[in-house]
């Protein structure tokens, strides 16, 4: 970003978080105009923020002068087509507009301005399930099978994804900016207050006595954090400036480090109370009650982050680690205590005002205040207020780059309404699977890690619940149970390979190998892909559907015993260095006492205890005579 576009993004920033905050406080100002020109603005926003200058550097004048002509023409399009929808949308609610070949033009270049920005801002594969979704409407009538619909012209196209709410100013885009905007916002302020500092010091000291250290820091901070960032990407940058160097100053590798960074950023966004803002769409997505929502994710997102403890654990213990010695472990001040409130009293706030019944967007405007007059504990802040102003307009910048994906999603929305593709897809994965409902989970499970690749947490988690939600609703699974499956796999595709857009951003920090940090990431976060379906055939994990106190105790047991027997099998280590046999045979146990027949569970949870028990007093006996022969 140059000196000229530097300061026409901060103001286009400022500007749409203002309109955000006022819309917390006051609600939508004109439907219409805001949905369409919160659009235009964060694309043009988006366009100035990621020129084609800074994307491919040339010395060369004429190619620079080049770039900036095609995107002065991109805002020139952008513009156009947002006026030229104001201009009309009167007549086309009224039904007796005519279209014409320059309103077909008009919207044509609208949303490739759209389609590009998508491209620059999230990478070429949303980008181009944009256009194939295009083209699937406009060719789609002469494919074979399932795919094959009634047949669309370019006009038809145009009015459903441009000239409607159902495409590009979809219902997505009015969610996002009444209740998501807010807390992007918040996430920002709470940031500029340096509570992240407080929050990571608190971490490493309460984490000390682990022989993880920093890497058991790191989880915890990562989480807190992640929760209320709503960005996969920006929790690991922000947090992991931090914790990567610490923890490869104690010894782990640099891949496992970033990967360490990544899992846990990425947990944050199933972590309530904010869940990264997505607990919210869900909310107004199923018609659940948002405290319900987050008292049923609370259990699967606290056996995430125990496993990535444990699994942590398990490597410092491969690799010879041991816990910081007393003497050189973070110690805790009353000022340090003091400044905890920074982000203690801020989610005290969301939770105490969405308990009095106030929306969601007061609960994020209400934090956001709490979030600056607690900053003030901050001698920083207290030198520069002026950092709000700065927070406020970096939190507009991320609204508009969220709004861009939105934008795209809307465009894949609006063909899938209108060639019923969505509803064929659900009903191809039931004739699929049949009544086998753990085959339907499956398929949802891989089509979710798919379409959710590259995209930020709300984005993926609408379009893959348009896509795919219907189809285990009809196999008798509990609503808010399959959003939460699906929000499992979403988010988790930010570690999943090829894409894995979260190792991506930590491997930098980490000097280390994208590739090579998302496997690290997926084999710590191993756990996570199994959590979804024990939440799915055991409901009364989420303390809310079908709850009984002994098959809680019992689902809680053999999971915790899952974990440990899964885990400690990855990597190798339990008191001693595991043998091949042993860690497959503990793989084995652990998927045993998953699984849905109690006589196998039974059979799992005793031969699990046995082999741990032996496997326990083999180990003892090792230590021993290894004192015994040293002394």
């Amino acid at each position: 970003m140059n000196k000229i576009a530097r300061p026409i993004v901060w103001v286009l920033g400022f500007a749409i978080a203002l309109v955000a905050i006022y819309t917390a406080a006051f609600g939508i100002i004109d439907e219409i105009y805001q949905r369409s020109i919160t659009v235009a603005v964060s694309v043009i926003l988006s366009i100035f923020a990621t020129p084609l200058a800074g994307l491919y550097q040339s010395d060369k004048k004429h190619i620079k002068a080049g770039q900036w002509a095609v995107d002065f023409i991109l805002i020139f399009l952008m513009a156009l087509s947002i006026l030229w929808f104001s201009s009309v949308y009167d007549e086309l609610e009224s039904g007796l507009y005519s279209f014409l070949p320059i309103d077909i033009a008009v919207g044509c270049g609208g949303l490739i301005v759209v389609i590009e920005m998508t491209r620059r801002c999230f990478g070429t594969p949303l980008a181009f399930f944009a256009v194939l979704t295009i083209v699937y409407a406009l060719f789609g009538a002469d494919l074979p099978w399932i795919f094959a619909h009634g047949g669309y012209d370019l006009e038809s196209v145009m009015r459903t994804v441009w000239y409607s709410f159902d495409g590009v100013f979809g219902f997505i885009v009015i969610i996002v900016i009444s209740l998501i905007f807010i807390f992007i916002i918040f996430g920002t302020v709470l940031e500029a207050t340096g509570a992240g500092a407080t929050l990571l010091k608190i971490s490493v000291s309460l984490t000390g006595a682990m022989r993880g250290g920093p890497a058991h820091a790191a989880i915890a901070a990562s989480g807190f954090f992640g929760t209320i960032s709503g960005a996969v990407t920006a929790n690991v940058v922000g947090t992991g400036v931090f914790t990567i160097p610490m923890i490869k100053a104690r010894g782990f590798k640099s891949s496992f480090a970033g990967g360490v960074e990544a899992a846990a950023s990425s947990g944050g966004q199933f972590m309530p109370p904010v869940m990264g803002a997505v607990a919210f769409v869900m909310a107004d997505f199923t018609g659940i009650p948002y405290l319900i929502i987050i008292t049923a994710a609370l259990m699967p997102a606290l056996f995430y982050y125990g496993s990535l403890f444990i699994a942590v654990w398990v490597e410092a213990g491969r690799l010879g680690i041991t816990a910081i010695p007393k003497e050189e472990r973070e110690v805790l001040t009353r000022d340090d205590w003091i400044k905890s409130l920074m982000f203690i009293v801020p989610v005290l706030v969301i939770i105490g005002v969405l308990a009095t019944g106030r929306s969601p967007a007061a609960a994020g405007l209400w934090a956001a205040i709490a979030g600056m007059v607690m900053g003030f504990i901050n001698p920083v802040v207290r030198k520069r207020p002026q950092i709000f102003i700065d927070a406020i307009a970096k939190g507009g910048q991320q609204c508009a780059q969220i709004m861009v994906a939105v934008a795209a999603i809307g465009i894949i929305v609006g063909i899938m309404n209108l060639t019923g593709l969505g509803i064929r897809f659900s009903n191809m994965v039931l004739a699929f699977a049949g009544t086998n409902l753990f085959f339907a989970l499956v398929l949802m499970a891989m089509a979710s890690l798919v379409l959710g690749m590259g995209l930020p947490t709300i984005p993926a988690y609408v379009i893959i619940i348009i896509i795919m939600g219907g189809a285990i609703e009809k196999l008798g699974v509990p609503k808010m149970l399959v959003h939460l499956f699906v929000v499992y796999f979403g988010v988790l595709s930010a570690i999943t390979p090829p894409v894995a857009i979260a190792a991506y951003a930590a491997a930098p920090i980490a000097q280390s190998n994208p590739l090579h940090t998302a496997f690290q990431a997926l084999r710590l976060s191993f756990v996570g892909f199994i959590i979804p379906f024990v939440l799915i055939y055991n409901p009364s994990l989420s303390l809310v559907y079908e709850f009984e106190v002994v098959a809680f105790i019992s689902v809680v047991f053999r999971l915790s015993l899952a974990i440990w027997l899964m885990t400690t099998a990855l990597g190798g280590v339990d008191r001693d260095k595991l043998s091949i046999y042993s860690r497959v045979l503990r793989m084995v146990l652990g998927i045993t006492v998953l699984l849905s027949f109690v006589a196998v569970q039974i059979i799992g949870v005793l031969a699990s205890l046995a082999l741990l028990f032996i496997e326990a007093r083999i180990a003892k006996k090792k230590i021993t005579s290894d004192t015994v022969v040293s002394a």
